[in-house]
């Protein structure tokens, strides 16, 4: 089981590492400015690191550009800095909170910093936002099926695959499904 895990978390990992590398202009493509998201302040300071910020060594991100945010968060996700890709997830979230690939990235990424819990949220709430969206459901059934939720991964890998077996993502769900127990 244990052989199993490492093999499906490193598939998982190459197809999205491989999505995230060659689609990051998709992922951020049609991005707007929309209300303020509740973990932002008014003046932009991510509620967390307001001590942080008050310090003089503190010196604010000066990018504002989603497409340039996505590309940092991306390499940092490629170079497995999770914690600062996940913060940029964050972030771009402020510019789109329906972007869907986004959710995706944050959850897969909260999962590799060991916030599963808060992973799934993420994963359930892109979900809520398009239930159409196939990644999504990929990932949520690797992430459950990392906990040992078999059934809830039964059920979003069963989902991805029957979105389509005609890409990489639903041959990726079919073999999920075949070694879950």
């Amino acid at each position: 089981m244990t052989v199993f895990q490492v093999v499906f978390g490193m598939a998982v990992f190459a197809v999205t590492r491989y999505y995230y590398i060659h689609d990051s202009a998709d992922v951020t493509a049609g991005l707007t400015m929309i209300r303020e998201p509740s973990l932002i302040s008014l003046d932009g300071i991510r509620q967390p690191n307001r001590a942080q910020a008050d310090s003089p060594t503190f010196s604010r991100p000066t990018i504002e550009d989603p497409i340039e945010i996505s590309r940092q968060a991306d390499d940092f996700f490629a170079n497995k800095q999770y914690d600062r890709a996940a913060d940029s997830y964050v972030q771009l979230l402020v510019f789109d909170p329906n972007n869907v690939d986004t959710y995706n990235n944050l959850g897969l990424t909260l999962h590799y910093l060991g916030r599963s819990t808060e992973a799934l949220r993420k994963l359930n709430e892109g979900v809520a936002v398009d239930p159409t969206h196939q990644r999504i459901w990929l990932t949520l059934g690797f992430v459950n099926s990392q906990l040992g939720n078999t059934e809830q991964a039964r059920t979003a890998l069963t989902t991805a695959a029957q979105m389509g077996l005609d890409n990489e993502i639903g041959q990726t769900a079919t073999k999920m499904l075949e070694n879950l127990p």
